[in-house]
């Protein structure tokens, strides 16, 4: 006789539609949508791109601690601790390739953020309904709640590049602007 293990229910995901900076308008790509679930100390993140068959997508390449990620097609995410001026910054691209930085405050004091785990960042194929799916450790953050902005550049097949958050401040784009931490990574949940 087997024994009944009852399924433990994991946490819903939370979804996000980001808006493109009016100033530079995207061509193909309609919509940015990311699901988020947070389960204890991870961070399960997943990019959606509706006109995905137009995104510019880097090469697939061995996961590593990348610079300068945002100068084509990446996926972004900002955390700060509500009152602290300082924050952490993760870049996802297509490609795998990852990084994850801290700051003391607005693009300021601005260096590499220690990690135990490495991200696991997956795309899907050209025909897949996702662009990026991350598995995010936060185990080296505070336990939260934190302030939250989502991110995304995306570069078009034929160059148009829009750049897409939760808010944007007047002028150019700035996803370093806490004004664009809108939404809020609730405390891990513990047992």
């Amino acid at each position: 006789m087997s024994e009944f293990i009852p399924e433990v229910p994991r946490p819903q995901a939370t979804r996000y539609r980001l808006v493109a900076h009016p100033d530079l308008p995207p061509g193909a790509v309609e919509a940015v949508d990311v699901d988020v679930i947070r389960d204890g100390d991870t961070l399960l993140l997943t990019f959606m791109v509706e006109g995905n068959d137009h995104v510019a997508l880097p090469d697939w390449v061995a996961a590593a601690r990348t610079d300068d990620l945002w100068k084509t097609t990446c996926c972004e995410l900002f955390l700060g601790v509500a009152g602290d001026a300082g924050y952490v910054e993760f870049n996802y691209s297509p490609s795998t390739r990852w990084a994850a930085y801290r700051f003391a405050a607005h693009r300021a004091g601005g260096h590499d953020l220690p990690l135990t785990v490495d991200p696991r960042v997956d795309r899907g194929d050209d025909n897949s309904a996702y662009l990026v799916e991350v598995e995010q450790s936060l185990a080296d953050l505070p336990s939260g709640p934190f302030e939250m902005a989502l991110t995304a550049v995306i570069e078009e097949t034929d160059g148009t590049k829009s750049f897409w958050a939760l808010a944007h401040t007047d002028g150019p784009p700035d996803f370093h602007n806490r004004d664009c931490f809108i939404a809020t990574l609730p405390a891990a949940d513990h047992p």
